[in-house]
């Protein structure tokens, strides 16, 4: 019997394993994220045919599928980067790749006004074209993130969070993602990538992180 404790274990092992030697090693192959997909998925996919068929034609069966299941999924993050760069450029977001998921992050200076949750109108587009990529890689989830300064009382900095993630996320509902693949949260002043003590450094923490994860179906 193969037991849900023994599968688990078998992935976590082979994931943790081949992410940290990726991790661990600087390259500068266009493909390096297709690579360490493959990489992964064929740890994953031997570990599921070892514990499935339990013998070596299974293991290599299944490190066949995991790999081009992980290469494909490299592939095409890599793709919708280059997307994503392009037709957000100029607008004041950041795209950061990091070799399972992308991470969008909308400057709120330039998303919202000063205490506002409205999306600014001259920001829609961005949205819009975030919205047709997330439609086109449809094989994703989307985890949609409010965060603040610390300037301010930290229950309204909560509220701020909270509704500007929503209100970005309802413009990407209003293109044709389907709800069921968000999910929506505020952090408030809890999470900052730079100090709170200028102001540049609080520019940078009020933001909203739309973080694109791939799935595989």
């Amino acid at each position: 019997m193969i037991t849900l404790a023994k599968t688990t274990g078998a992935l976590l092992i082979a994931g943790f394993t081949l992410t940290a030697c990726a991790e661990g090693a600087l390259t500068t192959s266009p493909n390096a994220n297709r690579n360490q997909g493959a990489l992964i998925g064929a740890a994953a996919g031997a570990a599921l045919g070892q514990l499935a068929g339990g013998d070596t034609e299974s293991t290599a069966i299944g490190a066949a599928l995991g790999a081009g299941a992980g290469a494909l999924i490299g592939y095409n993050l890599d793709q919708q980067e280059a997307e994503l760069r392009r037709d957000l450029a100029g607008s004041g977001a950041t795209i950061e790749n990091t070799g399972d998921r992308l991470i969008v992050n909308l400057p709120n200076d330039v998303t919202f006004a000063t205490g506002s949750s409205t999306v600014q109108p001259g920001f829609r587009s961005q949205l819009v074209q975030l919205s047709q990529s997330l439609n086109t890689y449809a094989q994703s989830r989307v985890q949609i993130t409010g965060h603040t300064d610390s300037v301010g009382a930290a229950d309204f900095n909560q509220g701020l969070s909270e509704a500007r993630a929503l209100s970005v996320a309802q413009v990407l509902i209003g293109q044709g993602v389907p709800s069921s693949r968000l999910n929506i949260t505020g952090a408030g002043e809890t999470q900052p990538i730079a100090s709170n003590d200028t102001e540049a450094g609080r520019a940078q923490n009020r933001r909203v992180e739309v973080v694109i994860i791939p799935t595989q179906q």
